[in-house]
């Protein structure tokens, strides 16, 4: 074992109220001021390597493979024309992109190498040349010196901009290897982009150079990045190289929409690819799609039309083994979207929560082409990232003839998670974090809850045409029958990858105790009894997304290991971070020797 002096925290259901509680009180109480957080946002540097990372404790050598981390880098830029440009939004800082290489020989000695790429240098110089941020972005601060002259301009260029020509926008959300249908658009900016070098793209099969001892691992054909937009960026699945760009319309001309989520689901067995695409208009238009693995064609499931539907600001979607699932949430975009062209800005377009403003979900077939199969309400609010989705029947379901569909999601009450994502709020500027958790009811707001739905689909559901504009039949049994608060569930939610569209027990995710201004733990959530247990980090050690690697011949759910890269924020270094799954004691650890930026997702690709 690396460590043997922490334990993990183990917590019960019987202890929720009073940590939730605890962590209110260190937010009020500014706990979050002593832990320094400054070394995952600024002063990153790009390392394009590979270079070895020293390895201490044990990393099973069954964990081998790349583990690709994508997210925010850099929030300013220094010397453009009007001096230095600071980034507003967590969410808007600079992409950049990292690769771990995790690698074995016959002996099971274990090896690593790290190595990243800046995803933003485009978008660097275009700063640089016009001081400022023209493209949209999530939550950028306007100019206050901007005129409504500027502003109806700039306006009138976005309407006028052709999607092919923003290559250069911030695209690093979640990473998604082997991505189908973007065949004839691969590496389509291998020689456009200002330094890009014709012929750089791998192949999936070159070696590289090597680590004494060790194998390298088997990378993935392709690698594509994607955001809460219809874009989808290419990286070279070695060396982390932009070298393509494809817009949604590219799998499939009716998907001319501006927004989608960046968490397409992936079928677990067949690598399909599924996902929505937003259309601004009059009224709203969401279209579910399917991209298949196996003929990269793409179809549309279902087109979903009413004078009730908002658009609304959506991060991921739902998957089980008959649905797709698409839960509209309360973050509506005012003038049915349109306002973002105004704006330039997703969060300043989202109209004011409003409890009237029901949460919309809409259940599409995805096995017989019946489009919308079922649709129901439940109260308002907030999510950014679905668990999970599975279905089973019970003695009623037979009854009915309806099918038992589990929906589970962490869920915020309003939308005041989104405005604790600014940089002067995370990095402690100019008293933004007093102003922000010093509001009781805000502090509350921001506290998640993991939940899980039950909804009686039935079985009969009429068959009719996949454009929706029909109003199947309303759900009048669906039923929250699950909820975990923070601390005891956080955000970034995983599961081990072999239960997806499969009932689960266990989830893991990052918590938020009020120790930082960010995540602050990792938590073990168990949803059978609702005990938990706490990774036991040393204060000012801050996590990321903690990925799942199954152990090969594993029985038990939680039989495998995590894999999370945390800052040492004191030290201003990282390290990524090797958990047994089933304890939270640490295993192992590979020491990068300098800061990493917080990034958002990432995913394991592994040898076999």
């Amino acid at each position: 074992m690396a460590s043997t002096k922490s334990r993990p925290l183990r917590r019960t259901e019987a202890d929720e109220k009073e940590d939730l509680e605890d962590a209110l009180k260190n937010y009020s109480g500014a706990a979050y001021a002593d832990w320094p957080n400054e070394a995952g946002f600024d002063g990153l540097t790009e390392e394009r390597g590979p270079i070895n990372i020293p390895i201490t404790g044990n990393i099973p050598a069954w964990a081998a493979g790349s583990l690709y981390r994508t997210g925010p880098g850099v929030y300013k830029v220094e010397d453009t024309v009007s001096g230095t440009f600071y980034t507003s939004h967590w969410f808007d800082g600079l992409a950049h992109t990292h690769r771990f290489e995790i690698m074995s020989d016959e002996n099971g000695t274990v090896q690593m190498t790290y190595s990243s790429r800046r995803q933003g240098d485009d978008m660097v110089e275009h700063i640089k040349k016009h001081g400022s941020r023209t493209h949209y972005s999530f939550g950028q601060r306007s100019d206050p010196c901007l005129g409504l002259f500027s502003k109806v301009m700039s306006t009138w260029r976005a309407t006028q901009s052709k999607p092919e020509e923003r290559w250069i926008e911030n695209i690093s959300v979640a990473v998604h290897p082997n991505f189908p249908g973007l065949d004839a658009v691969e590496g389509n900016l291998i020689g456009k982009r200002e330094g890009s070098k014709e012929g750089a793209t791998s192949t999936g099969d070159e070696k590289g150079p090597v680590s004494s001892g060790g194998h390298r691992a088997k990378l993935p054909r392709t690698v594509w990045l994607s955001t809460d937009n219809s874009m989808l960026k290419q990286i070279d699945p070695q060396t982390l190289e932009p070298i393509g760009f494809a817009t949604q319309k590219a799998l499939h001309p009716a998907l001319l929409g501006h927004l989608s989520c960046a968490h397409a689901q992936h079928d677990p067995i067949t690598g399909d690819v599924f996902n929505f695409n937003l259309e601004f208009g009059r009224t709203a238009t969401y279209r579910v799609f399917q991209v298949s693995a196996s003929t990269g064609k793409t179809s549309i499931l279902a087109t979903i039309r009413r004078p009730d539907l908002r658009a609304a600001y959506i991060h991921s979607l739902y998957l089980s083994p008959s649905y797709v699932i698409l839960c509209v949430p309360s973050s509506h975009i005012a003038m049915n979207g349109m306002r973002i062209l105004w704006e330039r800005n997703v969060l300043d377009s989202i109209e004011p929560f409003d409890t009237s403003k029901k949460c919309k979900w809409f259940v599409v077939d995805r096995l017989h082409g019946k489009g919308v199969v079922a649709e129901f309400d439940t109260d308002a609010g907030f999510f950014f990232h679905t668990v999970n989705a599975f279905e089973e029947r019970d003695e009623t379901d037979l009854v009915d003839g309806t099918n038992s569909l589990f929906c589970e999601v962490i869920e915020f009450p309003t939308l005041e998670v989104m405005y604790s994502m600014y940089y002067d709020v995370i990095l402690q500027k100019d008293g933004a974090e007093k102003e922000f958790w010093g509001n009781e009811q805000r502090r509350r707001d921001v506290m998640m809850n993991m939940a899980q739905y039950r909804f009686r689909v039935p079985l009969a559901a009429t068959e009719g045409e996949t454009t929706a504009s029909r109003a199947p039949n309303k759900l009048s049994t669906a039923a929250k029958i699950l909820t975990i608060p923070a601390p005891h569930a956080g955000e970034l939610p995983t599961i081990n990858p072999l239960f997806t569209t499969r009932r689960h027990r266990y989830v893991y995710s990052v918590c938020y105790r009020g120790r930082s201004t960010i995540m602050d733990g990792i938590v073990k959530t168990d949803t059978l009894t609702k005990d938990v247990l706490f990774w036991d980090n040393p204060t000012g050690h801050s996590p990321g997304e903690a990925i799942f690697i199954p152990r090969p011949g594993g029985t038990e759910e939680d039989d495998g290991a995590l894999l999370s890269v945390v800052l040492d924020g004191h030290n201003r270094t990282s390290y990524l971070l090797c958990l047994d799954a089933k304890t939270m004691t640490e295993l192992g650890r590979g020491e990068v020797g300098f800061a990493v930026g917080f990034g958002f997702h990432g995913t394991h690709v592994g040898n076999s």
